[in-house]
Order: structure tokens, then C-alpha cells, then sequence
């Protein structure tokens, strides 16, 4: 059987041509539904990007009966051909399971009977879904007053004693979520730890963290938590997997049942846990081989991906010089700036016209490298030199996020840029050894203003919390008290990222946009018509504080980049190892701090 755990209708340039730029007709499924049903899946879930379209979207893409505020339940269309479960988040409107909260399917297989001949026997196998609690956050806009989300636990705990009641032989949870530590609570992000301690899983899948489990190749495997066994597969003795992301894995549980004439159990001995990886070597070049695709699925979606890409080649601008992200995490402003630069225009715009008790204060733009390798060396934004498409601007801007701008103080900002400095580890000057710059805090957390108005130093030898350095606006230390309008975006920031600043939980927004970040880029470039390195690339507002390193401090890029790091003007970069090993077309670079 064949289950998918979340995030599915969202992320790609297709996806959100055909829900944004020009909807696909309700009579037909979403492209990647169509691809979904060549590969034969048998049920899903909901993960938090399912959301991110809004709530009229999701009843359309999953083929209707959303009975929440604002949506038409009685509307059918064409949506997947296998069921999707929540069984955590609930209507306001009715009080009722937003979708089913599980789903019982009957299957035949094949089965050894006491006289050792093979039999054709029916299984019940319940499947129950849950979803991020997350989601009430980073779509506040669509789900306020709309939708209600349970604790995962609380609604495990009330309908898989309903799945056991009704008959279902095995259970399987598919929870978009992931493993965490932490104490639980009803809001927490990834429990899977605790989820996997509910009586009556079998089997337990995973997703939201874009992480590999079981891990079984790495020195230092991504999850280690007490109950975490890589080597079984099993969290809390439950069998699960989490099969990375963009496809590179696929994750397969195997469960040996046995009839003790009443009921099916697990034979737990003979269960089967594998992170199966769709990479079956590497080429002359040592780049990755992946398995061939299925010939059957591309006929099946042509006419959706020609029109998305016809869309894509738009044609909005030109550029006198590569926008890439390689070095955006030691200095190169290259394909951060653009954007900072068209988020503040934006806001700016919108407040001298419309919002003029805030005319006074200055605006100010962050955003960050969404693209900074985490999967490996391509994957870093890389616009070249010579003509922009609207494609360039999706390289640029990842996410379908809107413009929101918030009012913060000179001290929020410092505090904003701190949690930022989490991208680093600290650094020890005394230490031989090479030491990794860039810790597990993610790129796409990694703020940065780039506009000579401010400037700051980060200081990578200080603990988290005090690491931003002279920090200045106009020249003079950023005063405290003073008032400025950060332009940014509604995802993570300003409805949901109290992590950065208390105030970052809605009541610092003066103005929610209804427009899409790179819908705003679009149009600042297409205004400018020609950007350039002078006017939209070098502006540095942040370095690191200077120090000298016993031992090299160094991090991956992409392969054959370091031309990149000097068109930037970075000249305390330096190339270690052209291949670091990993096989994702990653070199070893060195950064010079005493520079």
C-alpha cells in the first residue's frame, strides 16, 4: 500500500500556476494528483502547505465538502481518487472533523495458511492522519475563526480506539509531523515521539522536517532522541520511517502478520524498516543517478507543465550580473538585496498613500537565502547574467508568501538579528581543528538587512544571544527606542515568528498585504527594467567581527563557486577541497575571519 504524509499541493512552479495564476478547472484533478494516481496511492493526510492556498483552493483541489466559513461544501469537483484523514483539526462552523479523522480500507493479500498452502485473506487497515498544529500560525489569515486544531495526542487517544472498535486489523498514522525532544504540548510542532507512545500504531510515518529516518549511514544521524532507534527503524518500539524530501526517498515499512484465530498481530521480529533511496550511484562525473522516471506519468500532466512553463519564460527584466545565493551566508547581499529592496519599495509605497500615521518612521526591508544548499550543491538560488523571466523571479523568492510589514523598535531589530545569528556555530579562536561555520538553524530563518542604512557585525565567537556587533542605522548606534517598519513576509514572520520577538505574533503587523512577495519582485523589476550589481547587489550591511582562528572555520557550497564569492567582493574566502565526499556536488571552502 502506497501513503503519502502531507505538504503535496504545494512547492512547485506547476503548483502554483494552477492554483494563483490560472486555477485548474474544477472538472480535473491537480497535476499532481494525476501523477498520484499513476503511482496508486491508497489514502493521505493534510500537511501545513495544503493550507497555504486557502481554504476555497483546498475544497476545490480535494474535490469539495469543506463545510468551514467562506467555503460552498456543496461544490464538486475532481479530486484525488484515494481518501485524505485529519483526525486533529476541526470546523468552527460545525464542530465537527474538518475531513474524516481516519478510514478504514479492506485489502487482500497473500497469506500462509496451517497447511502450509498459500490463501488470498482480507485486512482491515485503518488509516488515521494528523497534521502540524502550526498550521492555526503561518495561515492565520485563511484559518482564523474557521478551523480549530487538536493536540495530536488528544485525538490520537480519541479515535484509534474507534479504529480497534470498527474492526481494523493494523493501524497506520501518517502524521505530517516529525521527532522533537521537547516536553509535549498540544501546539508542538513535530510529535511523533509521543504519538508513536499512543496504544494501537503499527506503523507510523512521518514528514514536515524533510529528514531521513531510519538513518543508518550517517556517522551522526539526524535524530537520536531516547526511543529513537535508527538500527530497528522503530521510535518507541513503533516501526517508522521519514522518507527525506523532493522524492530521494521512499520509505517502506514491512509488517509479517500472524492469525491466532481471532485476531491479525505483528510478528515483530520480522518487521522491515527501510529509507530507501531513489539514488542508484553516480555518473562519470560523480553526480547522483537517480531510478528512471515512470514513462507513464509526464503524458499524463504535458498540457498543465507546457502552459506552466510558457508562464515561467514571462519575460520581466535583465541583469548585469549573477544573483546567487553560494555565499549568501558569509556576506554576498547578490540575490537577497533585489528582494529586500522591491519588499520595502512595496510597503513604502503603501504607507505614504494609505497608512500616513506611520509616514514618519523609516522603512526597512529583511528576507533571506531560502536556497543555501540544504540539499545539496544545486540547491542554491543561481540567476544568471543577461535576461530575467518570471522563472527568475520564483529562483529568487521560493515561497508564495505575502508582503506584510511590522513596527518594531531599534532594540526588537537587534533581538530579531540575534535569533537570525543562530545560523553560526560558535567559534572557538584557539581551536586546531577545522570547525563547521554553519550550524542546524535553518537558511530560510537567516534575516538579513542589506542596505547601507544599516550596518552590524556578528560575532560568531560569542554565545547565541550576544553576537550582533555595532549595530547602526544612518550612521549612529541603532537608538532602542526608535521606530521603524520592517518589511517582510506573513510566513514565519510576522504572524508566527514570536521565536524571533514577542512581537512577531501578530501585533507588531500595521499591514497584511494581499500580495505575493514575488509578485512584488515581479513588478519592481519590471519597473527598473535593468538591474544591477551597483544598484541592487552590493550593498553589505552586515561581516563578521574580525578575529583570528587557530584552525581553518569552514563550510560547504556548491562545486566550482568561488568566482562567485569574488564577483561578491568577498576576499576572505578560499577554496579547501574541490569534492567534500558527499556525493551532492559540494566543495569545502574556508572563511578567513581575521579578514
Amino acid at each position: 500500500m502506497l501513503f503519502d504524509s502531507g505538504d503535496t499541493i504545494q512547492g512547485t512552479a506547476l503548483a502554483d500556476y494552477e492554483a494563483l495564476i490560472n486555477r485548474i478547472p474544477c472538472t480535473q484533478p491537480l497535476s499532481m494528483y494525476k501523477a498520484m494516481h499513476a503511482g496508486g496511492f491508497d489514502a493521505g493526510t493534510l500537511g501545513n502547505h495544503e493550507f497555504n492556498y486557502g481554504l476555497e483552493f483546498l475544497n476545490q483541489a480535494i474535490g469539495g465538502g469543506l463545510d468551514v466559513d467562506g467555503v460552498d461544501a456543496s461544490k464538486k469537483c475532481v479530486g484525488p481518487n484515494f481518501p485524505l484523514v485529519l483526525a486533529n483539526v476541526q470546523s468552527v462552523k460545525t464542530g465537527k472533523p474538518l475531513l474524516a479523522p481516519y478510514v478504514i480500507l479492506e485489502r487482500q493479500f497473500t497469506a500462509t495458511g496451517p497447511d502450509g498452502k498459500s490463501v488470498t485473506v482480507p485486512i482491515k487497515v485503518g488509516v488515521i492522519g494528523f497534521t502540524t498544529p502550526g498550521i492555526m500560525t503561518w495561515d492565520k489569515r485563511y484559518l482564523e475563526g474557521k478551523l480549530r486544531v487538536d493536540g495530536t495526542i488528544d485525538a490520537a487517544n480519541k479515535y484509534i480506539p474507534e479504529l480497534r472498535a470498527k474492526g481494523a486489523d493494523i493501524v497506520v498514522a501518517l502524521q505530517h509531523g516529525g521527532l522533537d525532544g521537547s516536553s509535549y504540548s498540544p501546539t508542538m510542532e513535530n510529535s511523533a515521539l509521543y504519538l508513536s507512545k499512543v496504544p494501537g500504531i503499527d506503523a507510523l510515518m512521518m514528514g514536515h522536517q524533510h529528514a531521513l529516518f531510519p538513518d543508518r549511514v550517517s556517522a551522526k544521524p539526524g535524530f537520536t532522541q531516547t526511543g529513537v532507534d535508527n538500527a530497528a527503524g522503530t521510535v518507541n518500539g513503533v516501526p517508522a520511517v521519514m522518507a527525506s524530501s523532493w522524492g530521494k526517498t521512499l520509505g517502506l515499512i514491512k509488517l509479517e502478520l500472524v492469525y491466532d484465530g481471532k485476531a491479525w498481530g505483528v510478528d515483530k521480529s520480522k518487521t522491515l524498516v527501510e529509507a530507501r533511496s531513489t539514488q542508484t550511484g553516480k555518473d562519470s562525473a560523480n553526480k547522483a543517478v537517480y531510478v528512471d522516471a515512470d514513462p507513464t506519468v509526464a503524458p499524463l500532466i504535458d498540457t498543465q507543465h507546457q502552459a506552466a512553463i510558457t508562464y515561467v519564460k514571462t519575460p520581466i527584466g535583465s541583469t548585469d550580473f549573477r544573483m546567487n545565493t553560494f555565499f549568501a551566508d558569509v556576506g554576498d547581499p547578490g540575490a537577497i538585496q533585489i528582494v529586500n529592496q522591491a519588499q520595502a519599495d512595496y510597503v513604502k509605497n503603501y504607507i505614504q498613500g494609505n497608512l500616513l500615521q506611520y509616514a514618519s518612521l523609516p522603512v526597512l526591508s529583511v528576507s533571506a537565502p531560502f536556497k543555501s544548499g540544504f540539499e545539496g550543491g544545486r540547491d542554491y538560488t543561481d540567476v544568471a547574467v543577461g535576461n530575467l523571466a518570471i522563472f527568475s523571479a520564483a529562483d529568487l523568492y521560493l515561497y508564495p508568501n505575502t508582503v506584510y510589514a511590522v513596527k518594531v523598535t531599534g532594540a526588537e531589530i537587534k533581538g530579531w538579528l540575534e535569533v537570525a545569528a543562530k545560523r553560526f556555530n560558535t567559534i572557538d579562536p584557539a581551536a586546531t581543528a577545522d570547525q563547521q561555520l554553519i550550524s542546524t538553524f535553518p537558511d530560510y530563518n537567516f534575516d538579513m538587512f542589506t542596505t547601507p542604512d544599516v550596518q552590524y557585525e556578528i560575532d560568531v565567537t560569542q554565545a547565541v544571544g550576544s553576537r550582533i556587533k555595532n549595530l547602526t542605522y544612518l550612521g549612529a548606534a541603532i537608538d532602542p527606542t526608535k521606530e521603524f517598519v520592517i518589511a517582510t513576509n506573513n510566513y514565519h514572520r510576522a504572524t508566527s515568528g514570536a521565536s524571533f520577538i514577542p512581537a512577531l505574533d501578530g501585533r507588531a503587523t500595521i499591514y497584511a498585504s494581499p500580495d505575493a512577495n514575488r509578485d512584488v519582485l515581479i513588478e519592481y523589476i519590471k519597473a527598473k527594467k535593468t538591474i544591477t550589481r551597483v544598484a541592487n547587489g552590493a550593498a553589505h550591511s552586515w561581516s563578521f567581527t574580525k578575529v583570528t582562528t587557530a584552525g581553518n572555520v569552514v563550510f560547504t557550497s556548491g562545486q566550482g563557486q568561488l568566482s562567485a564569492a569574488t564577483d561578491a567582493g568577498l576576499t576572505n574566502i578560499s577554496l579547501l577541497t574541490a569534492d567534500d565526499g558527499s556525493g551532492k556536488g559540494r566543495s569545502v571552502y574556508k572563511v578567513d575571519l581575521s579578514k
